[in-house]
């Protein structure tokens, strides 16, 4: 049988943590001299993806499921929701 293949996009864009998956913030890459200061400080942390679109972004990168099935059994039930 073939190895699953990632999606290559998703696979670049997030990063599996304990808490979820963690992106970088759009908008942040060029032509920052329009943005105000506030803006550009608030689009510096790394964000967590919501608790919704977790499953989705599992479909994507399938040598995550094992870390999802690890976090359903330690009751975290939400996450495949």
């Amino acid at each position: 049988m073939s190895k699953m293949k990632s999606n290559k996009g998703a696979a670049k864009r997030f990063k599996k943590t304990a808490g979820g998956f963690k992106y970088k913030r759009a908008t942040k890459r060029h032509i920052l001299t329009k943005r105000t200061t506030k803006n550009k400080r608030q689009l510096r942390p790394n964000a967590v993806l919501p608790a919704c679109e977790n499953a989705q972004v599992a479909r994507m990168l399938p040598y995550v499921i094992k870390f999802l099935v690890l976090l359903f059994s330690l009751g975290e039930k939400q996450w495949l929701a």
